[in-house]
C-alpha cells in the first residue's frame, strides 16, 4: 500500500470486503487507513457500520484513525470527538483515541506547530474535572519533553505551565506536571 499502486490497493479492498473475521478486515483497514483515496473513507465506514456495536473493536477503529500518518489527522481527531461512537466521559474511548494521538502518532502528535500539544493539554484540562486518573494518564506524552529539540521542548514546557497554573487542578495531574518541571510536589 506504501507504493500507491492501483491492483495493490485493490487486493487490499478485496482482504478488506472478503475477509472471514475482525482481525483479517481490521488488518485490510490499518492499511487503508493510511491511504489519501476514497477507499480509506469507504472503508472506514464499512468497518463503523459492521462492528459499531462491539466498544472494542471501535475502539480500535479510533485509535486506527488517531494513528494516521496523513496529513490533517489531528482534524480528523477533532472530528471524531463528536462523532457518536466517541464519549469523553468513557475511559476506554479517550485512551483509544486521545490517548493513541498522543503517544502513537509521534509524528502528528510532535507536529512543529505545537498544535498535537495544545490539543492534549485542552483534553487533559477537560477530563481533570470528572475523571483525573486518565487526565493524569494521558500526561506521560509530555513527561519526556527534554528528550526532544528545543522548540519542541519548548511547546511541551508551555503546555505543562498551562496545566499547572489550571484552577482545580487535581492531585494527580498536579503530581505529574510538576514532577515533569522539575518543581516539588
Amino acid at each position: 500500500m506504501q507504493l500507491d499502486d492501483v491492483e495493490l490497493r485493490t487486493l487490499c479492498l478485496e482482504q478488506f470486503h472478503t475477509a472471514g473475521n475482525m482481525t483479517d478486515q481490521l488488518g485490510a483497514l490499518a492499511t487503508l487507513a493510511n491511504d489519501d483515496s476514497p477507499a480509506r473513507a469507504e472503508a472506514l465506514a464499512a468497518f463503523y457500520a459492521r462492528w459499531r456495536h462491539e466498544a472494542l473493536v471501535v475502539d480500535k477503529w479510533l485509535s486506527l484513525q488517531a494513528t494516521s500518518h496523513l496529513p490533517g489527522t489531528l482534524a480528523v481527531v477533532r472530528g471524531l470527538m463528536a462523532h457518536e461512537a466517541f464519549n469523553l466521559r468513557n475511559p476506554n474511548k479517550a485512551r483509544a483515541l486521545i490517548g493513541a494521538f498522543s503517544q502513537a502518532n509521534p509524528w502528528h502528535f510532535h507536529a512543529a506547530d505545537g498544535s498535537g500539544y495544545t490539543f492534549l493539554a485542552e483534553r487533559i484540562l477537560d477530563l481533570n474535572a470528572f475523571n483525573p486518573q486518565i487526565a493524569a494518564r494521558l500526561m506521560t506524552a509530555f513527561t519526556r519533553w527534554r528528550k526532544y529539540d528545543p522548540a519542541r521542548q519548548q511547546g511541551m514546557r508551555e503546555q505543562l505551565e498551562r496545566i499547572l497554573a489550571a484552577p482545580e487542578l487535581s492531585p494527580d495531574v498536579y503530581e505529574i506536571a510538576a514532577k515533569s518541571l522539575g518543581r516539588e510536589s
